[in-house]
């Protein structure tokens, strides 16, 4: 598939199949997410990619709302993370612009958008969950204190179609100078 039948193909899905993702088709992803740039090539993105049903019940259950829980059943999930301090930091810990650790986020988005396409690509189906429990999840999967949490992500097999939704005309997103 090239790569924009893949872009148009992805999807956010809320309904899953009661269907197993592997630790192979999960290595898939990471190493995916492995390809993204970085700031300065730091590679500060953490994952921990829940496979087992019983953990994904449990952190669904424990660490996000109703509707996102209701929305990932089924579903593996990855919870995101990137180390704190490091990317848009010089060398004596001072942020180099006023984004500071919003790097971290951003790179941290790189790399999940890669995680959606290569997901797409392997015929699996994602949705990106920001409304979570950052307490919670911390304590329960022993994220430490020096990573940022970002996003929540289902991915499984799609037991829905979703149609794509309107997209903004580029005059409204867009200037070409």
């Amino acid at each position: 598939m090239d790569y924009s039948q893949l872009i148009g193909k992805r999807r956010s899905v809320r309904r899953y199949q009661d269907k197993s993702i592997t630790r192979e088709q999960a290595e898939e992803l990471i190493r995916a997410a492995q390809e993204a740039p970085s700031w300065k090539n730091q590679q500060t993105g953490r994952y921990r990619f829940i496979i087992t049903k019983e953990t994904a019940d449990r952190v669904r259950q424990e660490c996000l709302p109703q509707f996102n829980a209701v929305r990932s059943a089924n579903a593996a999930l990855i919870v995101t993370s990137f180390v704190k301090g490091n990317v848009g930091f010089d060398d004596k810990g001072q942020p180099i612009n006023e984004l500071g650790d919003g790097w971290g986020c951003y790179d941290l988005g790189l790399q999940g958008a890669y995680i959606l396409l290569k997901a797409a690509d392997m015929g699996l189906s994602t949705l990106v969950m920001g409304i979570r429990d950052q307490g919670r999840l911390r304590e329960l999967l022993d994220i430490p204190e020096t990573e940022e949490i970002g996003a929540v992500i289902a991915v499984g097999y799609a037991d829905q179609s979703p149609e794509r939704p309107a997209r903004k005309e580029l005059s409204e997103i867009a200037e070409f100078i």
